[in-house]
């Protein structure tokens, strides 16, 4: 029990440290979800054909993964964008709000009604971005492409819900870091030609180390404690402990970086607000008659 709960922390910590390992690396956000993508997918390849996990996947299901990929790789690169047009506390902090949205989207997908307290719940998550956006002006486009990341994660964790059951995670992951890294192909040159600065394409100086970091540890790594960690802690201890993921990020930017002596007062306020409806939809997921444990291992397979 001990050591699958210091699993699952530790898989937090690095999931909370692709923020500063974001900050780190030089390159643009779209090169540096680039990088990440496809490192990440030649490691989980490498891995999968280690462990003999490869499953035959239906068509529709690829066409399926493809679309979560692209919305993978779109995710990465407003959360990554956010962090170079404003700070990793504040990009943490609009991530936090992708549980919010989730259970805004979940009954557009699964042909349910909406829950009025879950509403209310994410409106209190609202007005605390609003308040960060309002007071911390300087940073406003940081905090429009942190929101933009946090729609597009909740939007393809609810589409992964349908899809996660039926095949190993590792494989599902493959897939749509390949498929997000395709996309970005695509993208990137028509990036290039419309960037009104030079766009830096290779990784420079600490650049491949952190980008490795990035992918073996905060990725591949990551996903395997959390997956191993479910098998022996109940689902609450590994929902709170993944809710705490922004928190340990946040503290290691304090840490490392000084962004408390950045931020406005309104910003705790405001980050206050989205943590404290965090909780709030946490305590009605964990309530008897949910399951909870399929979202974390969607958690271990995204970020």
């Amino acid at each position: 029990m001990k050591k699958a709960l210091f699993q699952m922390h530790l898989a937090v910590v690095l999931w909370g440290f692709t923020g500063v390992l974001g900050k780190e690396i030089t390159l643009g956000a779209p090169m540096q979800v680039w990088y990440r993508m496809l490192l990440t997918a030649l490691f989980m390849a490498a891995f999968v054909q280690f462990r003999k996990e490869w499953v035959p996947i239906p068509k529709k299901d690829k066409w399926r993964l493809a679309y979560i990929g692209c919305l993978m790789a779109l995710h990465w690169v407003a959360f990554f964008g956010a962090i170079k047009l404003a700070n990793v506390s504040i990009a943490l902090v609009c991530m936090s709000t992708a549980g919010i949205f989730t259970s805004l989207f979940d009954p557009f997908v699964n042909d349910t009604k909406h829950n009025v307290p879950e509403l209310l719940i994410g409106l209190l998550g609202i007005v605390g971005v609003y308040l960060i956006y309002q007071f911390q002006q300087m940073y406003a486009l940081g905090v429009l492409s942190g929101l933009t990341a946090a729609i597009l994660a909740a939007w393809f964790t609810v589409l992964n819900k349908k899809i996660t059951s039926k095949y190993p995670s590792r494989t599902l992951v493959f897939y749509e870091m390949g498929t997000g890294w395709i996309l970005l192909n695509i993208l990137i040159p028509i990036y290039i030609l419309y960037s009104h600065e030079p766009v830096q394409l290779l990784p420079q100086n600490w650049d491949w180390l952190w980008l490795i970091i990035l992918s073996l540890c905060c990725t591949v790594w990551a996903q395997y404690l959390a997956l191993n960690a479910l098998k022996h802690i109940s689902s609450f201890t590994s929902s709170l402990s993944v809710n705490l993921e922004p928190v340990y990020g946040i503290l290691l930017a304090f840490a490392i970086y000084h962004e408390y002596e950045m931020l406005h007062k309104w910003f705790y306020l405001g980050m206050a607000l989205i943590l404290f409806s965090v909780v709030l939809q946490m305590l009605r997921v964990l309530r008897p008659d949910k399951k909870p444990t399929s979202y974390i291992k969607e958690k271990a397979g995204i970020d």
